[in-house]
């Protein structure tokens, strides 16, 4: 078995490999490669569905529950500010920066290695990693394109970067698309109904608008005018005026449950382009959460999405790195968080077989 240090030479060379590896949303076929070279060289059985790869840690047993580990190999496109070359894995005062390094490359890394620790050892529970892909377009070819493929779980770990603090609750998301309707006339001579002045009515409501119901761990959901379009020429009446509205749902919400209270406060037509960014949170009383508790772990409601929103079933994120580096230019992380990220891991995964033992 490795020790820490020799697990955290390896995640910096895979690292090191993904970050100089072009991996876009829907172009990770590259990516799946070195993730599967991975998984053989230590002739380690792994299965693929698309660009998601995933392996279990020992044979399956029905009779114990199951761990995922996921996190996703996929990176967003590299911005306009970027002072280094994206795809080249550079260091310098203790960082490792490239594209994705951070987001959510520290995190997987990290989990692989903790996997690669615990694979072959006599486990309280069945554990399985899943590398997925699309996770920063919440794809139908990500993670929510082979859960029918696992066996349910009893908890996901997921990996994304919090500074190895736990999130255990997420906002969802909701995008509506929003249509109110007037009268097409004359600007000159008054005639018509003018749709934009009708949305007026609804955009002021949606400025100050409080949903009823607020959560413990994530506040408020809210509720954001983000696009708007009407009219086509100056001299006439608008008799159409569509907005967009970004609804960020907590986990006292549904989507559909949010959806119904903004119906019935605004006048515009309301059409979800989707339902599927579900907000989440851990049952009270979860073994999760004991876990964290012993170890110290501080606790919080995340305002950002992940794969989270599409695993149904109990989750927690947390990982290296720092939310606040992702998608920003000349992306790093720091290379020690990578290793306190794999024995924090193996930490969390090793205190819970423990406590799942005596319960």
């Amino acid at each position: 078995m490795k020790d820490i240090q020799e697990l955290y030479e390896d995640a910096v060379e895979l690292l090191t490999q993904l970050i100089e590896t072009p991996s876009l949303s829907k172009e990770e076929s590259a990516t799946a490669d070195i993730i599967e070279e991975f998984f053989a060289n230590r002739e380690i059985p792994y299965s693929k569905s698309d660009n998601n790869i995933w392996a279990l840690a020992n044979p399956f047993d029905k009779n114990k529950p199951t761990l995922w580990l996921n996190s996703h190999h996929d990176t967003v496109k590299p911005n306009s500010g970027y002072t280094k070359d994206p795809f080249l894995a550079s260091t310098a005062d203790g960082k490792l920066y490239g594209l994705g390094s951070n987001d959510a490359g520290g995190p997987l890394v990290s989990l692989m290695s903790a996997f690669t620790h615990f694979y072959g050892q006599d486990l309280p529970y069945n554990l399985i990693m899943i590398a997925s892909a699309e996770e920063e377009i919440s794809g139908k070819n990500g993670i929510a394109s082979v859960i029918n493929q696992l066996p349910a779980c009893d908890l996901a770990i997921v990996g994304e970067p919090t500074l190895m603090e736990m999130a255990v609750a997420e906002k969802g998301l909701m995008v509506i698309d929003a249509k109110v309707y007037g009268k097409a006339g004359h600007a000159a001579r008054e005639e018509g109904v003018n749709a934009l002045y009708l949305a007026l009515e609804d955009l002021r409501t949606i400025k100050d608008f409080e949903f009823q119901k607020v959560s413990k761990f994530l506040g408020k959901t809210k509720v954001s005018a983000t696009v708007i379009h009407a009219g086509q020429q100056h001299n006439v009446v608008p008799d159409l005026c569509e907005f967009v509205l970004d609804v960020r749902v907590t986990d006292v919400y549904t989507l559909e449950e949010a959806l119904e209270e903004l119906k019935d406060s605004l006048k515009a037509e309301l059409t979800p382009r989707s339902l599927r960014l579900q907000s989440s949170h851990v049952p009270e009383g979860h073994l999760i959460l004991k876990v964290g508790e012993k170890l110290g772990i501080k606790t919080y409601g995340s305002p950002t999405l992940s794969d989270q929103a599409l695993i149904p079933y109990p989750s927690v994120k947390i990982g290296p790195g720092d939310s606040a580096r992702s998608h920003s230019a000349d992306e790093f992380i720091y290379l020690n968080e990578i290793q306190d990220g794999i024995a924090g891991y193996i930490q969390l995964l090793d205190t819970y077989a423990d406590m799942l033992k005596t319960n």
